[in-house]
């Protein structure tokens, strides 16, 4: 079934495009078009990927023959994109066509390797998404012509919402998030701000403080379905790997720490916590870091750091297939991409990136699927309802970031704690488990939501 705009923002008073400030926003996009080029030409000194379907960017260049009325869903980078692949998988076992767009390098990359087959099949299309600008937009949408769009999570680009809303595409934002600094940030443009969410068709919100915050800034179709990263398979191959890298470990009387998508700054932070625990000699046989970066264009800058500390360490990379290190290795560089339910599989405890410092928190729900008990920052506004509730159930516990600042003590501390105590960690991993069990669900309650248009109207 189609979702039909019914009730939608585009019939009504809400979602009215501003034309002074939306003028003024495409006026900005096209000066700054050209350092948006020059940001993609720097970027390719790490990968010259980065320059490959640049065309694509302002809506041209699309070689292969156009199939239009499908299902269009923008997923903007590796998180979101493996957010959805339950979605798709839905899709594509009913026999649908998926355009699948993305705005950077690693999510068109994720997306290649989990649909890798569908792509090549024809029944996935793959695109950037191109610049926000009025005719780059709308040349898109007229050349693909979507049966509706599925923006995930956070995506609220304002061409493409206005558009859609003015040309009757339905567009909705599922699993869609808003945590309190972005809803301060878009009140602060008063009815222009509010008017964008109020022109998606509909809002599938992952939790109440989502739900509520969009509700505050006007929204009116607005659902809770959940969070669609509860339902994410783990890819099993990467799992049994994990295992049995997580068994030589423990046969080397060792146990291993995974710090987990890190960002810039916390990698300091962290190895400076790891120092400081290998020389307090609490441990016989002394545990191994397994250090994995978000962004792989900063695993050479994060294998300097880690040099420059003075820790043995090898990389990843240098590995065959199985890992290959001696025991006296004190640090792994994951210098990787798309292995880390391997990580998480194989380490005893994850400290999880982006909540040592102010980015938000990065995903802790597949490390807890993984069976992986997670010690997070204070900084996890990104899965604030998540990072709660495996709290609350104990599969994660939280340090002070205040500290984290200065001394890791804290971090040092904690980690201290739980690797001296193997009892508590095998609880917390058998929480960890029966937390992400208990709050799968939420594709089909999206589908259905897309199917009957069952929106709470307030």
């Amino acid at each position: 079934m189609t979702p039909s705009l019914e009730g939608a923002p585009n019939d009504s008073q809400y979602g009215a495009r501003p034309k002074f400030w939306f003028a003024v926003y495409q006026l900005l996009w096209h000066l700054l078009l050209p350092f948006a080029f020059i940001r993609l030409a720097w970027r390719a000194r790490h990968s010259a990927q980065y320059l490959s379907h640049l065309p694509e960017r302002l809506a041209f260049g699309y070689k292969k023959p156009i199939k239009q009325g499908a299902i269009w869903i923008h997923a903007v980078s590796v998180g979101e994109t493996r957010a959805a692949q339950p979605l798709i998988d839905v899709y594509l076992e009913r026999g649908e066509s998926i355009l699948l767009t993305h705005m950077t390098l690693n999510g068109r990359r994720t997306g290649a390797s989990l649909f890798g087959k569908a792509i090549a099949s024809g029944q996935i299309r793959q695109v950037y998404l191109p610049y926000d600008l009025c005719w780059a937009v709308a040349k898109f949408i007229r050349i693909f012509k979507p049966k509706f769009g599925l923006f995930m999570e956070t995506e609220a680009w304002p061409t493409v919402v206005f558009d859609c809303a003015e040309k009757g595409l339905p567009l909705f934002l599922v699993n869609a998030r808003l945590s309190e600094r972005s809803a301060r940030r878009v009140n602060r443009f008063g009815k222009a701000g509010r008017a964008l969410f109020q022109a998606f068709a509909g809002i599938l919100a992952q939790t109440e403080f989502d739900a509520q915050r969009y509700r505050s800034l006007g929204v009116r179709q607005v659902e809770i379905v959940g969070n669609l990263k509860f339902d994410v398979p783990l890819d099993p191959n990467l799992v049994v790997q994990g295992q049995s890298w997580k068994h030589e470990i423990h046969q080397g009387g060792r146990l291993m720490v995974c710090a987990a998508s890190t960002r810039d700054g916390e990698e300091e932070v962290i190895l400076k916590a790891w120092r400081d625990l290998l020389l307090s000699n609490t441990f016989k046989v002394s545990p191994v870091l397994c250090l994995v970066p978000r962004h792989p264009e900063r695993f050479s800058e994060v294998a300097n750091q880690i040099h420059d500390m003075g820790f043995r360490f090898q990389r990843r990379s240098e590995w065959n297939v199985s890992p290959q290190y001696g025991a006296d290795i004190q640090v792994i560089l994951g210098d990787s991409m798309g292995e880390m339910p391997m990580y998480y599989s194989a380490a005893d405890l994850v400290v999880m990136g982006g909540s040592l410092l102010p980015f938000g928190g990065q995903n802790l729900i597949e490390a807890c699927a993984a069976g992986c008990p997670v010690l997070l920052g204070e900084h996890t506004y990104n899965f604030q309802q998540a990072a709660i509730d495996a709290i609350q159930i104990g599969a994660a516990k939280r340090i002070s970031g205040e500290l984290l600042l200065t001394e890791p003590i804290a971090l040092m501390e904690a980690l201290k704690e739980l690797l001296s105590h193997p009892e508590e960690l095998e609880r917390m991993a058998t929480a960890a488990k029966i937390y992400t069990s208990a709050h799968q669900g939420a594709t089909q309650k999206i589908l259905a939501a897309l199917e009957h248009q069952n929106f709470t109207l307030n």
